[in-house]
């Protein structure tokens, strides 16, 4: 059985697909890009863990029409990236509008192509409180979305199998399933070194740290 895997290059999207290939005889993986600031090193990332996987079957794509909309640092330059505040409840200037809903239609007009059944998402509850569509709840209303939206004789399941851990068992996980974490792209910043201060890179790195263990990838200098 494919599996469609949504892989943005992060560690996150590493694990799931970790994961999923544990779980599907054929993985085929899905590269969004929304012109977002580290496009580059995302993609990069992406074609990497494609290779450790041996995915033959990929399909990266380009929806910038995101970055025109904007509303986000990571696609408006005019936008500074804001530091981490790991302790704040508000949506951060990180967060792209609506922007999981669009990967998961173009994910599912794809699994109906190929015939799959499933799609992965690399979704994380810890961080719902800055971005919303991140919640599961916004994953079972997309399901019932693609069940009303596709074909009679289609299914598609949508499956978040790291949604409810922190980042630390998230780290644990992909220890645990050998995933190549040294591959992953986070920084929101940078295309050469990770920032270590934007939000994503503040979770991973107390990921890491509650996990007990030392981040493979490179941060600049404090």
């Amino acid at each position: 059985m494919t599996a469609v895997v949504l892989v943005s290059g992060g560690m996150d999207s590493c694990v799931t697909a970790a994961i999923a290939s544990g779980e599907n005889e054929e993985l085929a993986f899905l590269h969004i890009s929304y012109g977002q600031r580290t496009e580059a090193r995302e993609r990069k990332a992406f074609n990497d863990i494609a290779d450790h996987y041996k995915v033959k079957q990929r399909l990266d794509v380009s929806i910038e029409y995101l970055a025109k909309i904007g509303g986000s640092s990571l696609t408006d330059e005019s936008i500074a990236v804001s530091k981490a505040d790991l302790s704040s409840k508000k949506i951060p200037t990180s967060y792209v509008p609506f922007r999981n809903a669009n990967m998961l239609a173009i994910a599912t007009s794809w699994a109906e192509v190929l015939g799959a059944h499933v799609i992965y998402i690399g979704a994380v509850a810890e961080d719902s409180s800055g971005y919303p569509d991140c919640r599961p709840e916004f994953y079972e209303a997309f399901q019932q979305t693609i069940n009303t939206g596709t074909k009679p004789n289609t299914y598609i399941e949508i499956r978040t199998p790291i949604i409810h851990l922190t980042k630390a068992a998230i780290v644990k996980k992909g220890l645990e399933l050998d995933a190549p974490l040294h591959l992953t792209w986070s920084c929101y910043r940078s295309n050469d070194f990770a920032c270590g201060t934007c939000d994503s890179c503040a979770l991973r790195l107390r990921g890491f740290e509650q996990a007990g263990t030392l981040d493979p990838i490179t941060y600049q200098p404090s």
